[in-house]
């Protein structure tokens, strides 16, 4: 518990000033179609920075290049859409209480109920824009499936970069 939030703590603090410079965003491209790149582009610079460092993590465990994996490391986040500070923060304390973190989330009405639903639904949202994008199947099969609670080895190897 003391872990989680730590890592949590990190995680807010990280979020206060993120920053992606030329070296990461280039590092990023290498990996990314033109249309990806257009989608990495519509990410806020926190989701950025977080693919990025996933995208990282996955690098310095991985054996050999895994493309697909790479381009869901980078745009796992993209299904968030534009989203204030708080509003995570408010999602990842609601997830005590998954019960009213969903009736709190909707599709119409004020924008921040709009936004929690997108924090909810991120990763089926990610989906279609990566397929629209035209990702690799199996990226967009990894984002689609990015909080499953029985991954295959690939996608474990992305949910552990993701919590780290």
């Amino acid at each position: 518990m003391l872990r989680a939030a730590r890592h949590r703590v990190r995680q807010f603090a990280g979020a206060l000033r993120p920053q992606v410079d030329a070296g990461a965003r280039a590092e990023a491209y290498r990996w990314l179609s033109p249309a990806e790149r257009a989608l990495f582009e519509t990410m806020t610079l926190r989701d950025q920075q977080h693919g990025i460092d996933v995208y990282r993590r996955l690098r310095s465990q991985a054996a050999g290049d895994d493309p697909p994996l790479f381009v869901a490391a980078l745009l796992h986040d993209c299904g968030k859409g534009r989203v204030a500070l708080w509003h995570r923060v408010a999602h990842v304390l609601l997830g005590a209480t998954p019960g009213l973190r969903a009736r709190i989330a909707s599709e119409q009405g004020p924008e921040w109920r709009r936004a929690m639903s997108r924090l909810l639904r991120h990763p089926e949202l990610g989906a279609r824009l990566a397929e629209q994008a035209g990702a690799d199947p199996d990226a967009v099969r990894m984002i689609r499936e990015q909080e499953s609670p029985r991954p295959d080895a690939r996608l474990a190897l992305l949910q552990a970069a993701d919590e780290a």
